[in-house]
């Protein structure tokens, strides 16, 4: 099992850049799946974001991320980071960072570990 935190979370303004960590405890790091995902505010249904697989071969983005967001792995510090460029205020979110044994996936309930979640809120 790992255990998630998220960091990196703040107020942006339109057209920023931030990058967000999760920091995992664990001695099966580069076994797991690592994905983000996000919820908007007021919103109940989360949203896809970025995944990686235990690889490192196979990485996906959102629609509404691609090329604006980078996902990547540090597997000797057991940190993952999500790069975030050109900042949108529809990318106001609370954001969490989610693991799995296994290969990654775009549906939340495939992942068994998560973070607490960091907030992004970006101003226009």
């Amino acid at each position: 099992q790992v255990q998630l935190g998220e960091s990196g979370g703040e107020l942006v303004q339109l057209g920023g850049s931030l990058r967000l960590s999760c920091a995992a405890s664990g001695r099966t790091f580069s076994n797991y799946a690592m994905a983000w995902f996000r919820q908007a505010p007021g919103v109940l249904s989360g949203e896809f974001v970025a995944s990686r697989d235990p690889s490192g071969v196979v990485k996906n983005y959102g629609d509404s991320v691609k090329g604006r967001f980078t996902i990547s792995r540090d597997n000797a510090n057991n940190i993952m980071y999500l790069k975030m460029k050109r900042l949108k205020p529809e990318d106001t979110a609370v954001y969490f960072c989610a693991a799995n044994v296994g290969l990654a996936s775009f549906d939340a309930s495939d992942y068994g570990y998560w973070g607490q979640g960091t907030q992004v809120t970006v101003s226009s």
